[in-house]
């Protein structure tokens, strides 16, 4: 008896060819993306790590610059309580001896406290920090015009309005309310395009409210989510206060700020 092997034609071994091909294929376009894939994922971890150290680089430097500021606006009102107390002792008669005692202490204890304060700020500093006239006033409220005038000056139109009665701010709060009007503005200038601003600036009995709002785009990622709003959150969180950014009805872009201006806050 003799077996008979079944005959193959050429296109029978080319099918089995391109079908091994076809699954060698197959199998090396699976396994590259799943290489891809793993690659993406770790890529994403990447930037994810990334992006929490700069945002944890980002607050650390803006209490850093908080603090620095803060520094100046106590050293200039401890130098201004020091010089003060100087001035009356110097107007006492020779019997006031307890006043001036009393005085001559508050001088020395002021003086103590600034050359303190000196060291502080030697902590704070860094290299690329400018240095600046010792004890010189912070801007405020009352110098918001003159910021307004140079926005408008680099081409963003911008209205301020002043609700309420004004009354005097505490400095620190007086300063944090003009740096939050300042990093709003800026961001609106260097993200909204074509556009105009309002600042409102309400005064209450115990709060200072903000409101910094522009017409112009509001796409995700604009107007402040970068280092202006972690700077904006850490000014509002020194004093216990609120603050709330998003796109603005109509169009634009909002910042709203609440700053407590009670006795808490002095």
């Amino acid at each position: 008896m003799v077996l008979e092997f079944p005959t193959s034609s050429g296109s029978d071994i080319v099918w089995i060819d391109s079908f091994v091909v076809a699954a060698w294929l197959a199998g090396f376009a699976v396994r590259h993306q799943a290489q891809q894939t793993e690659r993406l994922r770790e890529l994403a971890a990447q930037l994810r790590a990334q992006s929490d150290t700069a945002a944890e680089e980002a607050v650390e430097e803006e209490r850093s610059r908080i603090a620095r500021e803060l520094h100046d606006v106590v050293a200039h009102h401890v130098s201004v309580m020091t010089v003060q107390a100087g001035a009356v002792r110097r107007l006492l008669k020779p019997e006031q001896e307890r006043e001036r005692e009393a005085l001559v202490s508050v001088e020395e204890t002021g003086r103590t406290a600034l050359t303190e304060m000196r060291r502080l700020l030697g902590v704070l500093k860094d290299d690329t920090t400018p240095a600046r006239a010792p004890l010189a006033p912070q801007p405020g409220v009352a110098t918001l015009d003159l910021l307004l005038e140079q926005v408008r000056e680099a081409g963003l139109p911008v209205q301020l309005t002043t609700q309420g009665e004004p009354v005097e701010l505490p400095p620190g709060v007086d300063l944090s309310a003009y740096r939050i009007v300042q990093e709003a503005l800026t961001n609106a200038l260097k993200y909204a395009g074509p556009a105009r601003a309002w600042v409102v600036v309400r005064y209450s009995a115990d709060d200072l409210e903000l409101e910094i709002a522009n017409d112009g785009r509001s796409e995700p990622g604009e107007n402040g989510t970068g280092h202006g709003l972690v700077g904006m959150r850490e000014r509002v969180a020194v004093y216990g206060g609120e603050l709330e950014s998003g796109p603005r009805r109509g169009g634009g872009f909002e910042v709203r700020a609440r700053l407590p201006i009670g006795k808490e806050a002095r």
